[in-house]
């Protein structure tokens, strides 16, 4: 490549795309987008406060809720501020190096994400399947443990994805298909043989996405094993509704991120707009229903009893400082009638209210 070339690949930038064809709409398209970040933010906010305020919610269970909850505000603080610029300033333009840095946020946040999901399943399977001994083999230790080792497995795979992506030559067209950057958009942009990108990034989706769907699957089956060994159909059912809300995260996940992994590979020009759709499902919905599907009676209770508290000591707190207004002003009222009082009438009190000095025998 010349010296030109060079200059222009070190300039160069990458165009985001929006929804192709609603030019005239990206306004009304932002609203929902800026629902969808409010909720999303402010749902698992609300769930990362309650789990920290209270004491009898740090249980294995409620850490990793609470990991899923920053996983899912660290995704939507990566993408959707850029959705965002598309749909309301028709930001479009973002830098190389940015689009590596996010391509990386969203590619790490992901795969812990599927790790978190996977730790649930290690949960459920550990309460229903063996509870005697789950005090004793999810300690906060374990835990922290466990958080440690799948974030730096995300940190390891996804660290070279962006040096990968540096050494390549960009001279195709510039627009990628998505409202943000991913690594199968980016590496079609390059005029280089992308065989080794597209392989390591097949390797590493199979050996994390892959690996934890699988034993994910795999817990499912034995707990499925466990319940249908219980004699009373009424606890065989509430042992199972444990599990749903937890099912429904990972369908929520996994759907759109096989979808659009075939897609990627194996999808046309044709399949734009569908890309497109599993991209927003598969980064901004689960953010924005996992804290909707929280099917923990006593997380709910606690949301709602810190919800009332908050709106008793508001609405106390107003009535006080109401209180104080009045009587500041029927202070302020009667110092006024004071400063009234005619001379003479003033004079007469300060003899009475004044001490007087001693007669001299």
């Amino acid at each position: 490549m010349s010296a030109e070339n060079d200059t222009n690949f070190n300039s160069a930038v990458f165009l985001l795309s929006g929804i192709p064809g609603q030019e005239d709409v990206y306004l009304w398209i932002s609203i929902p987008f800026c629902l969808m970040y409010v909720i999303s933010i402010v749902g698992n906010s609300i769930i990362l406060f309650i789990i920290k305020i209270d004491a009898s919610l740090h249980e294995p269970m409620y850490i990793f809720l609470s990991m899923l909850a920053v996983t899912d505000l660290g995704l939507s603080i990566v993408t959707i501020p850029t959705i965002l610029g598309i749909y309301l300033f028709n930001s479009r333009e973002i830098s190389l190096h940015a689009c590596f840095a996010q391509l990386f946020f969203i590619h790490l946040l992901a795969k812990f994400e599927s790790s978190v999901l996977l730790l649930m399943a290690f949960d459920r399977f550990i309460a229903i399947c063996n509870p005697l001994r789950y005090a004793t083999i999810l300690t906060p230790q374990i835990i922290a443990k466990m958080g440690l080792a799948f974030m730096l497995r995300g940190v390891v795979v996804i660290f070279p994805l962006p040096f990968l992506l540096k050494w390549f030559r960009y001279c195709r067209d510039n627009v990628l298909s998505h409202s943000y950057c991913v690594h199968q958009e980016v590496m079609k942009m390059a005029c280089s043989d992308i065989t080794v990108n597209s392989m390591y990034g097949l390797c590493t989706t199979l050996l994390t996405v892959g690996l934890d769907s699988l034993l994910i699957f795999l817990s499912y089956v034995m707990i499925l094993k466990t319940v249908l060994n219980i004699v009373s159909k009424v606890e065989c059912l509430r042992t199972l509704n444990t599990c749903i809300s937890h099912l429904c995260s990972v369908l929520l996940f996994y759907m759109p991120e096989i979808g659009l992994a075939v897609t990627h590979r194996f999808g046309n020009s044709s399949s734009h707009l569908l890309q497109m759709v599993l991209g927003y499902f598969y980064l901004l919905v689960p953010p924005l229903i996992n804290p909707i599907v929280v099917k923990s009676k006593h997380l709910r209770e606690r949301i709602i009893r810190a919800f009332v508290k908050w709106r008793v000591s508001s609405s106390l707190v107003s009535r006080a400082g109401h209180i104080g207004n009045k009587k500041h002003s029927h202070l302020f009222h009667a110092g006024s009638s004071l400063c009234h009082i005619s001379r003479p009438e003033a004079r007469v009190r300060l003899q009475y209210e004044l001490p007087r000095e001693p007669e001299p025998l």
